[in-house]
């Protein structure tokens, strides 16, 4: 009879549900396989202080070995998961090298990988992309040595690495397809901001660009050239046009896959056995306010640690239901930004402070209802939103408009307490 838990993906979203199985009780076998040479570190410190040689994939592991032995979690790396053959007892997972795993649950926090764009002279040395602690060592040791930095895609991946390039002296341009920066994650006017800001500190943005291929000589990029004629010298070229979610093994299990794999409030997928968490899972919106979209994809660290805890109480057969107020961070230069909720089909927003001093807030309103916000260096207005959203306070919108009163006396009390206690 086979027992245990096959986690397949060593991310975030993998540690915390092998930690939430033992939190939870569960004293079967464990097994975390990864593909990636390194323990399970930090993703978003990658674009930002990995690539300034102020952390490396050893700083920022999430855990270190003894914890794991301490736990009786077996991590395994290096190892890639080919095939999975499973029944409701269980099955096996079989990795590219023919090890074999045995499960009687089974896990899949497989993540996700750079979207890419077969452009000509996407071989030449110096074209990058960034997802991987890999991936930042190589970048970094190419950013070292350039001069001229191109990023194509405005956002928040690709804005953080081009205000990093910056700081450090390269000459640094950003090509964005789009008519405005980080268009699908905000507002126009918080774009507008991100346009202004940038330019400021002397990158140059190319909006509406159409990049058409990119040239080299000798092997290594040179330039990127685009559909107006116009070549934009480059020894490094940074494509950051986004990310697929891995679905190829539930694709296999047959399990329902759309932009991700497709699991219910419970992280479970829709074969009924099999939990699935993180960036690749497609799940129903977790927001607490009403509307918006039906479903959708996060990819966020917050999203990665609260789902997981979820799909560990599922496999254990415990109730649980994810349902909580989405976060998101993006540290570009010294530019903070903090979002809480899901802006997705606001009809009003109310501006807080002042995006010439570069400290202002943006709330973003449904049908009255306040449903989100972005906070530019606002640290207690990002904390109050949370607060306010958590407990499903309302908030008129004409109340968030008085800039006498800051947001945290507009707060409850008792839902600012409960978020920190948090």
């Amino acid at each position: 009879m086979r027992t245990g838990t096959v986690i397949i993906g060593a991310c975030q979203a993998g540690v915390q549900l092998a930690s939430s199985l033992r939190e939870l009780g569960d004293t079967e076998p464990i097994v975390l396989v990864g593909e990636e040479p390194h323990a399970p570190y930090q993703r978003p410190p990658l674009s930002k202080a990995f690539l300034k040689g102020e952390a490396t994939a050893d700083s920022l592991t999430f855990r270190t070995h003894e914890f794991y032995s301490e736990h009786r979690i077996e991590l395994v790396t290096r190892e890639r998961i080919v095939s999975i053959e499973r029944d409701a007892s269980g099955g096996v997972a079989t990795a590219e090298s023919g090890r074999r795993f045995e499960f009687a649950r089974l896990a899949l926090t497989t993540g996700a990988v750079p979207r890419q764009i077969p452009f000509d002279g996407s071989e030449l040395e110096g074209v990058s992309y960034l997802r991987t602690a890999t991936d930042a060592a190589l970048l970094e040791q190419r950013l070292a040595s350039a001069t001229d930095v191109v990023v194509v895609g405005g956002g928040f991946i690709g804005l953080e690495v081009a205000a990093g390039a910056r700081a450090a002296g390269k000459t640094v341009t950003v090509l964005e397809a789009a008519p405005r920066l980080v268009g699908r994650a905000v507002s126009e006017a918080t774009s507008a901001f991100y346009l202004a800001a940038h330019r400021r500190r002397g990158t140059r943005v190319v909006l509406n660009a159409q990049v058409t291929r990119f040239l080299g000589q000798h092997d290594r990029v040179t330039g990127v050239q685009l559909a107006s004629g116009d070549v934009i010298p480059a020894d490094v070229v940074l494509i950051g046009v986004g990310v697929i979610a891995r679905t190829e093994l539930a694709e296999q299990l047959g399990l329902m896959v759309d932009n991700g794999i497709v699991v219910d409030a419970s992280a479970l997928c829709s074969d009924g056995l099999t939990v699935a968490a993180g960036d690749c899972a497609n799940l129903p919106n977790p927001s607490l306010t009403p509307g918006g979209i039906d479903r959708l994809r996060l990819e966020s660290v917050q999203n990665a640690v609260e789902q997981a805890k979820v799909a560990a109480a599922t496999l254990l057969g415990l109730p649980a239901v994810y349902s909580t107020v989405p976060w998101f961070w993006s540290d570009q230069a010294d530019l903070k930004l903090q979002i809480a909720g899901l802006s997705g089909g606001h009809d009003q927003i109310v501006l807080r402070g002042d995006p010439e001093a570069e400290k202002f807030s943006v709330l973003y309103y449904r049908a009255g209802q306040l449903i989100a916000a972005d906070c530019v260096n606002r640290p207690l207005d990002f904390i109050a939103v949370r607060a306010i959203l958590h407990s499903g306070q309302h908030l008129p919108s004409d109340r968030a408009a008085d800039l006498t009163v800051p947001l945290k006396k507009l707060a409850l009390p008792a839902a600012l307490a409960v978020l920190i206690g948090k």
